[in-house]
């Protein structure tokens, strides 16, 4: 056995078991997020800040470090109640998927709306309501993850007496990733 070869795989094995060997060149970047077009929001939710180290191309990793991106009022026309978006990410083409970290205060909800490839929410705090159409309301508290399909009408929101916060997750599918309707009436929302 060629003693050579046999240091190479023991200083690769050893390399493994320390963990990931990192390359030595990396470029990140860091940018704001647009998605005042998937959610509706107004642009100011865009912000951009860059942090890059210009050595290897067409390979980035991007970081969105925390406060870069501005928090933002959830639309009155898409929201009922106080709601606070917090834009998370925003995948480049040909990616399409989106996140937000979204706040509602009690009694908030969203309007009733549909999603072209469905919607993911990861509950984070509190507790909340989702309702399909037709459906009875379902309660969603922390480490709940709730799965929407394409297409189902629906809304969620904070409870009457608790605030909620989870994270949206939502692919764009011709640059939209929500249809909004009609809000949700009080009577609604009281079931």
């Amino acid at each position: 056995m060629d003693i050579n070869r046999s240091d190479s795989r023991q200083a690769r094995d050893q390399q493994r078991d320390d963990g990931p060997v990192m390359p030595d060149r990396r470029k990140f970047l860091v940018t704001g997020l647009g998605l005042a077009a998937a959610f509706g929001f107004p642009a100011h939710l865009r912000a951009e800040t860059t942090v890059s180290s210009p050595e290897r191309k067409g390979s980035n990793v991007e970081i969105k470090r925390v406060g870069s991106q501005p928090s933002g009022k959830g639309p009155a026309e898409y929201f009922t109640g106080a709601v606070r978006v917090d834009p998370l990410f925003q995948a480049p083409p040909p990616a399409r998927g989106l996140g937000a970290s979204v706040t509602f205060e009690p009694g908030a909800r969203t309007a009733w709306h549909t999603h072209p490839l469905g919607q993911t929410l990861i509950v984070t705090a509190g507790c909340g309501w989702v309702q399909r159409w037709g459906d009875p309301v379902q309660e969603i508290r922390p480490g709940d993850v709730v799965w929407i399909p394409p297409g189902e009408k629906h809304w969620h929101g904070a409870t009457a007496t608790i605030a909620m916060t989870y994270i949206a997750i939502v692919e764009e599918l011709e640059g939209k990733g929500a249809d909004w309707m009609e809000k949700v009436s009080d009577e609604q929302y009281c079931r």
